[in-house]
């Protein structure tokens, strides 16, 4: 009896623990071997072109994983040697990815991607014998035009284990995708979505018997952007007669980018599924495919030339129809600067048509360097250009006297001031501030936002005097009909008016621009176009770009000259 009463003394003892005292913690353990999270991904948004063209999607997708909690080390040979033969996956891969994604946390860890329809079915099959593997479904991002536009887009990778520290109280999930670059990053708020699940209570054999909840995923929303797909394929065609540079065409009014292109570049549909080693080497090489190059400054060259002319028009110490006398070369301290040629004595249009140095490198010095930079300021260089992507984007260099003296521990000379009035020198001008220099002009003296989404933007007035104008205008004509820029005098074309420049870059090849809006008259299209170390004439290099891009605008989107 003794016994019996210890025993039962015992047992109850015992129930009084598990009930009691530890009987919050055993009902919820109980409650995760009875109910299970079915997550439901959300999809995410899609950024369409600004006629509802789809530019980013989704595609859905099969992956094999393992749960490594559940799959203990001396288990796993002869799993994988069963996955292996089941799914015609080599067994050193499987081990490759299960010993790469092994954490402390248990997460479960990835073993192959992209299954084919034939694989999942047989996994399906065999599921039961397969304890411890999975097969899951997953929305992975697809960019259908493949590199088109990937600068702007950007991409999307799998989230890290320290993202998902920092992310999961904002409702992130191991299995999220987030935007790395690009809109695609910018707009993660807004492209992701939410995420949905289904709470069900299943058997001890894992069989679903009731549905306890259900949560539906709350999709992204989509982004309409103002890029043209029509025009965008355009600037990625013209870009390919270059190695290396960048196209961007504005809306000189509202500041919408049409298109916007950068060369070279990448496909980012190879970070949804990830970039193999070589792949990720080759996206590394020296001359940087993941870099937007319309958001770096480069020297600008004689398109600074319209900057020196505002300097000189409204300073006062230049009125619309003064003249300066222009030479074969031109000698100061020493030193002696050639020029394309002598045309004696000629007004800011023409020069700007003939682009002559010996102009505005006697109007430079006369002005000397406040007026210059004062100027180039006001036109928006130097500064970033409220554009979405600022994270990205460069303020490009004045090397006015104060940098030279910080940066350099120098005085300014007059030689800087040369040099500075031609657009080279310590200047480094984007190809979207540049942009927006001719957007000024375009639109009569405001300087635009750009954007990529649309949305209402701000303009800021410069206020420009109306005879500076008019002089820029008539001389970024004469350009075309008479100057450096011929070749787009085409009567296919409304009229168009810009300005080239070759940017010295020595020892390597020149630099080549241009940079130009149509029609003349009633200006709706803003082009720059660059090559970098192309070598040539932006003439030659930058204009025909220009040209193919003007050319798809207008047939497109017939406009009156």
């Amino acid at each position: 009896m003794l016994i019996v009463v210890l025993f039962a003394g015992a047992m109850l003892a015992r129930l009084v623990v598990l009930q009691i005292a530890q009987g919050a913690r055993y009902r919820a353990l109980s409650d995760e071997n009875r109910i299970r999270l079915m997550p439901r991904n959300p999809i995410r948004g899609r950024l369409l072109d600004r006629h509802g063209l789809v530019l980013a999607t989704n595609r859905l997708t099969y992956s094999l994983y393992i749960q490594p909690r559940e799959v203990a080390d001396q288990d796993w040979p002869a799993l994988r040697q069963r996955l292996s033969a089941l799914l015609a996956i080599p067994a050193a891969d499987l081990d490759r990815r299960r010993r790469e994604g092994a954490n402390a946390e248990g997460f479960r860890i990835l073993l192959a991607s992209r299954l084919r329809p034939e694989q999942v079915l047989r996994f399906r099959e065999q599921a039961a014998a397969l304890a411890g593997a999975e097969v899951d479904s997953d929305v992975l991002r697809s960019y259908p035009h493949g590199n088109l536009g990937a600068h702007v887009l950007g991409y999307t990778s799998g989230i890290t284990e320290a993202e998902y520290a920092e992310l999961q109280p904002r409702g992130y999930r191991i299995r999220d995708r987030v935007g790395r670059s690009g809109l695609e990053k910018v707009y993660e708020a807004t492209l992701r979505g939410e995420w949905g699940g289904q709470q069900v209570e299943v058997n001890a054999a894992g069989q679903v018997q009731r549905i306890l909840g259900d949560k539906p995923a709350r999709a992204g929303k989509d982004l309409h952007l103002t890029l043209d797909l029509a025009l965008q394929q355009t600037a990625e065609q013209a870009l390919n007669g270059v190695r290396k540079g960048a196209i961007v065409a504005m809306d000189p009014q509202t500041g919408a980018i049409l298109a916007m292109a950068s060369r070279p570049t990448f496909d980012p549909n190879l970070f949804s599924d990830g970039p193999t080693t070589r792949q990720w080497a080759d996206l590394n090489r020296p001359d940087a495919p993941l870099l937007n190059r319309a958001f770096r400054g480069f020297p600008p060259a004689s398109t600074f030339k319209i900057v020196t002319t505002v300097a000189a028009l409204e300073s006062g110490l230049y009125q619309p129809g003064s003249k300066v006398l222009t030479t074969n070369s031109f000698c100061y301290a020493g030193l002696c600067y050639g020029d394309h040629g002598a045309h004696g004595m000629i007004g800011f249009p023409f020069a700007l048509a003939v682009s002559s140095n010996t102009f505005y490198y006697r109007v430079g010095l006369r002005l000397g360097p406040g007026p210059l930079f004062k100027a180039a300021r006001r036109m928006g260089y130097g500064q970033l250009s409220g554009i979405e992507l600022a994270n990205e984007e460069s303020e490009g260099l004045l090397g006015d006297p104060a940098w030279k003296q910080d940066a350099l521990g120098e005085p300014w000379t007059p030689v800087d001031t040369i040099t500075s009035s031609i657009g080279q020198g310590a200047l480094q001008v984007t190809p979207l501030q540049m942009a927006r220099l001719y957007a000024v002009v375009a639109n009569g003296g405001w300087l635009v936002t750009p954007h990529l989404v649309e949305r209402p933007t701000q303009r800021t007035w410069v206020g420009l005097r109306p005879a500076t104008l008019a002089v820029l205008r008539q001389g970024l004509r004469m350009v075309v009909t008479e100057g450096t820029a011929r070749l787009l005098n085409d009567p296919q074309l409304p009229p168009v008016a810009g300005k080239t420049g070759t940017a010295e870059d020595p020892p390597r090849p020149d630099h080549a621009w241009f940079g130009g809006y149509a029609p003349a008259g009633r200006p709706t299209l803003v082009i720059v176009a660059f090559g970098e170390n192309s070598g040539g004439y932006g003439g030659t290099v930058a204009a025909p770009m220009v040209k193919a891009l003007m050319t798809t605008w207008f047939r497109l989107n017939r406009a009156p000259g």
